[in-house]
């Protein structure tokens, strides 16, 4: 096993450096903080043969033995929790804390995981004139799962975990901006005992080319996605004539409704958390906030009061809550939505403008947390995730035309209510059209929870006792006695 630290790529149970490297950057300083392997496409074939190869031993591993692996290797990221915090945190400038509470989901992902594989049962039908029938569950093949930057960690071992537990054998290629932390992950989950070629990782500043390779075997049975819409559904026509099983995890365009009879305290408070982690850049992300008329000033003074509190700077420094942008791409995207709104008509309340730090050294794409208000339709905030600490304000007063508003979108992936009539809350989560949906909850994300979205946000789910099965096949047995 290869001790350089530039050793990114796993294959076949080896960690390799690959025929070149690619700088790896932290975004708050634009520093160099290592390089990671650049892998070609030889490298996605000889990924893929492991894969296939390790399969047929894999899927006749019983669950138990699976969830073993799987368990080891949560203790072991739990017991690395700092080190990999803050790797996490100079590859992708959010906040330590946040970066923490990020390797600790992982591993609660990873325990989850090892229970449900014992639990991916078929099941027996009732009596049937010719005789029983039985619906078998099987392990879909070998998959490539595509994870982001934006949570590098908790993305990437949730797929980890539920393919291993499934039986199926998996190739990773994360996000070119965060190759070093899923490099660690995937290190510790392999080192827990996996035999060689479960788990491959490929790290690469020419994704494009290596999953071109991979779509182009007909070997690979599945692609499980989290990132940009765009991206996703060009994978989804990529199947071309041979259709595989493709899970996607995409864009969101997230509502936030406001009903008077809300605990404005804590819905601020909620709010705040739900908008502002990770400096906005998640799909997840309140990026609509429908306030209703009679509560809108009392909530927007305190939102105001909370977004004024929040420090902005390196996420390893003590207190930080906003860290940068991950690119200038991002900040561009940032200042263009709010120049348009303001254009418009919308009122800055607080923010509005990029962070200039008192420090030289940090270079990087700050944006100051902003409350928008007086914010309308025909803004481009109102149509297009932000990914960014802005925070637009609309208000409303009937019930059901607030609902058709926050359905108004070709996204469905969070949507969150704050309220405490439960009819009226009831009513409404039930007309959203949203996959994850928080009641007078900001982190609406478990790992007992299915995890997805609706429409253009995506298709299967992760998390959950639904997660598992986006990595089974099922079989129907029909037997004649």
């Amino acid at each position: 096993m290869s001790s350089d630290p530039s050793a990114t790529l796993l294959i076949d149970g080896e960690w390799r450096t690959g025929a070149s490297t690619f700088e790896v950057a932290d975004p708050a300083t634009t520093e160099l903080i290592g390089h990671a392997a650049d892998a070609t496409t030889a490298d996605a074939r000889a990924a893929l043969d492991a894969a296939c190869a390790a399969f047929p031993a894999w899927r006749g591993t019983d669950a138990e033995t699976r969830g073993g692996y799987l368990r080891a290797a949560a203790t072991a990221i739990r017991a690395e929790r700092e080190t990999l915090a803050a790797l996490l945190t100079s590859e992708n400038g959010k906040p330590l804390a946040e970066s923490r509470g990020e390797v600790l989901g992982a591993a609660r992902m990873l325990e989850w995981s090892a229970e449900e594989g014992r639990r991916a049962y078929g099941k027996v039908t009732p009596p049937a004139a010719n005789g029983p029938g039985l619906t078998l569950m099987t392990p879909v093949g070998p998959t490539l799962a595509i994870t982001p930057w934006n949570f590098p960690a908790s993305m990437l071992v949730r797929k980890i975990g539920l393919a291993l537990a499934a039986g199926t054998t998996l190739i990773v290629k994360p996000a070119e901006q965060t190759p070093l932390i899923a490099a660690a992950l995937v290190r510790l989950i392999n080192d827990a005992g996996l035999p060689a070629g479960v788990l491959q990782n490929l790290t690469s500043s020419r994704p494009a080319e290596l999953v071109g390779e991979l779509l182009a075997d007909p070997r690979l049975r599945k692609i499980s996605f989290t990132g940009s819409t765009e991206v996703g559904l060009g994978l989804l026509r990529s199947t071309g004539e041979r259709l595989r099983r493709v899970s996607l995890e995409m864009g969101g365009h997230s509502p936030a409704i406001v009903f008077a009879d809300a605990d404005l305290d804590a819905a601020a408070a909620a709010i705040t958390a739900a908008k502002f982690t990770n400096a906005g850049q998640s799909c997840t992300a309140i990026n609509r906030l429908f306030v209703h008329r009679d509560v809108r000033e009392d909530l927007v003074a305190r939102l105001e009061e909370k977004a004024a509190a929040l420090r902005v700077g390196h996420g390893a420094e003590d207190g930080t809550n906003i860290g940068p942008l991950i690119d200038q791409a991002g900040l561009e995207k940032v200042e263009r939505h709010v120049k348009d709104a303001v254009a418009k008509g919308a009122r800055v309340l607080c923010g509005g403008k990029r962070w200039t730090p008192e420090r030289a050294e940090l270079k990087g794409a700050f944006y100051e947390p902003t409350i928008l208000a007086d914010v309308d339709h025909g803004m481009a905030i109102s149509q297009e995730e932000t990914f960014g600490p802005v925070l637009p304000v609309f208000t409303f007063e009937d019930d059901d035309a607030v609902v058709d508003q926050a359905n108004a979108t070709a996204y469905g992936l969070a949507a969150y209510v704050f309220g405490s009539d439960f009819r009226r809350l009831w009513r409404t989560l039930d007309r959203l059209e949203f996959g994850v949906i928080g009641v007078n909850e900001p982190a609406p994300v478990r790992p007992e929870l299915p995890f997805g979205g609706m429409k253009n946000s995506g298709q299967e789910r992760e998390g959950g006792s639904e997660g598992i099965e986006g990595y089974l096949e099922h079989k129907a047995v029909a037997f004649k006695l």
